[in-house]
């Protein structure tokens, strides 16, 4: 589901692009808010309570923390408010540039949940459990979409020396 969230939302910011939209005038600026997109779908995923059942739920993802993380409630809270921020970050030009890598790490690091839960068979939002041959080519589809929406941004800010005490 997430997948096809991202490919129509792409392919809509980039036909908005196409009729003169400027803000969607490129592949990855379109790329960058068609990923926010799916971000603020997934990331709500994570305060959903376990009763709703049109989408899935904390405890779905609670699930696929491996049992080796600390604290897997909180890390599912924290990485949801992650993706919000990364999602809030692609969309806004000067900090495009850092949330796409920021959110290539948040992935990567990620990924051994999406392990995890193929390997242990975790169901997900009430049906089988993704196969891992799904899961890891999604993720990686994932960061390479985060990097491309760095293209053309900001260049991030360079930190600057501190300037040489002058004589008094």
């Amino acid at each position: 589901m997430t997948m096809l969230v991202l490919l129509i939302a792409l392919a809509v910011f980039r036909g908005l692009g196409a009729l003169g939209v400027r803000r969607f005038a490129t592949w990855p600026a379109a790329a960058a808010h068609a990923l926010a997109v799916m971000l603020f779908m997934t990331s709500s995923a994570h305060f959903v309570p376990g009763d709703v059942t049109v989408m899935p739920t904390h405890e779905d993802l609670l699930a696929m923390v491996p049992p080796v993380v600390p604290f897997p409630s909180a890390m599912v809270y924290a990485t949801g408010v992650l993706e919000f921020l990364g999602a809030v970050g692609l969309i806004l030009g000067h900090t495009r540039r850092a949330a796409g890598y920021c959110l290539a790490l948040l992935f990567v690091l990620m990924l051994p949940a999406n392990v995890y839960a193929a390997v242990a068979d975790v169901p997900f939002d009430g049906g089988p459990a993704t196969p891992l041959w799904q899961r890891i080519p999604e993720q990686i589809l994932y960061i390479a979409v985060a990097l491309w929406a760095t293209r053309g941004a900001l260049p991030l800010p360079r930190l600057r020396r501190s300037a040489q005490a002058s004589p008094s």
